[in-house]
């Protein structure tokens, strides 16, 4: 088993983040949607202001997943009012957790939201809540496995392309 550590994002490794957000999120989605689409998505949600303003954000953090000294995935997690939904002070919302293909089933995920599920505890969060696309069954088997349950669904526009995102939930007190 390989050693993952993990690394708080800052500002400057804003490149990095672009790099390693746009070649997750393009192997996870690409399949499954169309190449205009996930060409908007990967310019306009991983565009320099965009990405600046997030990592600027106090109620936003981001994290790597690094193994021997390369990045293979990140976390991004949101409290209070950055959260994209629920905006409870007592939740904290996983946004992302990517890592990529290669790394799969080597625990960089299980790490990424160990270290989410350890920050909502510092910060006396009640429950963690996410959003998964309904057609992620890898996703969603890994939510559930960590004691996730579902309460919710709302939709994620992807380009043109309505999707249907199943909200989970795991009470922490």
């Amino acid at each position: 088993m390989e050693n993952i550590t993990i690394q708080k994002v800052t500002i400057k490794d804003l490149e990095k983040l672009q790099k390693i957000g746009r070649a997750t999120f393009s192997e996870t989605f690409s399949s499954g949607n169309t190449e205009k689409n996930i060409e908007k998505y990967l310019t306009e949600g991983f565009s320099n202001e965009k990405l600046t303003n997030e990592l600027n954000n106090e109620n936003s953090e981001f994290y790597f997943a690094l193994s021997k000294n390369s990045i293979i995935g990140y976390l991004k997690i949101n409290f209070g009012a950055s959260q994209t939904e629920l905006k409870d002070e007592k939740a904290l919302e996983i946004e992302r957790i990517y890592v990529l293909k290669e790394f799969h089933g080597r625990k960089a995920g299980q790490i990424l939201y160990e270290k989410a599920i350890e920050i909502a505890q510092q910060k006396n969060s009640h429950y963690v809540w996410l959003g998964v696309w309904e057609e992620n069954p890898r996703a969603i088997r890994f939510y559930k496995k960590n004691g996730f349950i579902a309460f919710d669904k709302h939709i994620f526009k992807l380009g043109d392309d309505e999707q249907t995102d199943i909200m989970m939930k795991l009470k922490l007190r």
